[in-house]
């Protein structure tokens, strides 16, 4: 058996990987050193230029807050004053309708007492009547007329044409008919304004009558100035609308048609709805009876458009007649 050869731990060998290892070593740290310098000048500048930006993005962000910090306080400040003012407002409405309250409560009443007088007015009415039909039948006086026109009715109604040409050519000219017409009855039991489309001229007395009083023909006259609802020139709808609305057997009514043209298509369609509509009451006559006022305006213009004039005073004139009225045409002269 031969014996173990022994080992030398620091052989030449051992040192020549030692002294190569420590020689990599340095040689890395040669290396590493020339490159150091210009790397961290690098990353140091754009730091540098990262830092700065920041800055200013900063100071742009402080600036931006101050403004909208004093945007906010006025803002606040607007907020605080316009609710104030919707207080303000709230308290106002709330006083308003507390006089709203007051008036319509008023108005109720004074509703109520003008029902309860038609009322009494109906009850003479029938009074009259049962003493008429006691008496012989009278004939109408010549104080009871009007230009021809009977003014014996207890009730009237004015259909007047808000048309353009009416208004522009002849609105002062009907002022002073209707205030005529007025002024021909002294007292009515009712009365009621429409235009030629059956709108009426006062809304809250829609479908009843007017009171006889005179603030309400003062009333009347003044809306008059200035009233201008729509009208497609022609008054069959304020007539038909009038008769539906208002005829009745206790009742003697007169309507009243201020115009001047008549657009419609058909006047023999006109007659024989309006016929329908008004029945004749026991002693044959119409329950409302039709009069009519003719303006000229249509006859200043040319031959050519004169026709829907001509037609208006054909068909006032037949249906006048037909329903015991009167028309009157008014001359080329109107003030």
């Amino acid at each position: 058996m031969k014996p173990r050869r022994s080992i030398e731990i620091f052989s030449l060998s051992f040192l020549d990987c030692v002294c190569c290892g420590f020689g990599a070593l340095i040689l890395l740290l040669v290396l590493s050193k020339t490159a150091e310098p210009v790397i961290f000048d690098q990353y140091g500048e754009d730091l540098d230029r990262t830092i700065a930006a920041l800055q200013q993005q900063l100071h742009e962000l402080r600036g931006e807050s101050h403004v909208l910090n004093r945007e906010l306080v006025s803002k606040k400040q607007q907020l605080a004053e316009e609710e104030k003012r919707i207080a303000r407002l709230q308290a106002d409405l709330s006083a308003i309708r507390g006089r709203f309250s007051a008036s319509s409560e008023d108005a109720s009443v004074q509703n109520r007492i003008e029902d309860q007088l038609l009322q009494a007015r109906q009850m003479l009415t029938e009074a009259m009547r049962r003493l008429q039909q006691q008496d012989p039948p009278r004939t109408l006086p010549e104080e009871d007329t009007i230009a021809g026109i009977p003014v014996d009715s207890e009730y009237v109604i004015f259909i007047i044409d808000t048309s353009g040409s009416m208004l522009n050519h002849g609105w002062t000219s009907v002022q002073q008919k209707l205030t005529e017409a007025l002024d021909a009855y002294p007292k009515v039991k009712g009365m009621q304004v429409m235009n030629d489309m059956g709108e009426y001229m006062f809304s809250q007395y829609a479908g009843r009558w007017i009171p006889d009083t005179p603030a309400r023909r003062q009333a009347v006259l003044r809306r008059l100035r200035d009233w201008q609802p729509f009208s497609n020139s022609s008054p069959v709808e304020g007539i038909t609308t009038a008769i539906r609305t208002f005829q009745a057997q206790d009742r003697r009514i007169s309507l009243y048609v201020f115009g001047d043209e008549f657009t419609g298509p058909s006047i023999e369609s006109v007659l024989r709805e309006v016929s329908t509509i008004n029945r004749k009451d026991l002693q044959g006559n119409r329950r409302v009876r039709i009069h009519a006022v003719g303006f000229p305006i249509q006859f200043s213009r040319p031959e050519s458009e004169q026709v829907s004039g001509v037609r208006f005073a054909t068909l006032m004139r037949a249906l006048c007649e037909q329903n015991g009225g009167t028309f009157i045409g008014l001359d080329s002269h109107i003030p």
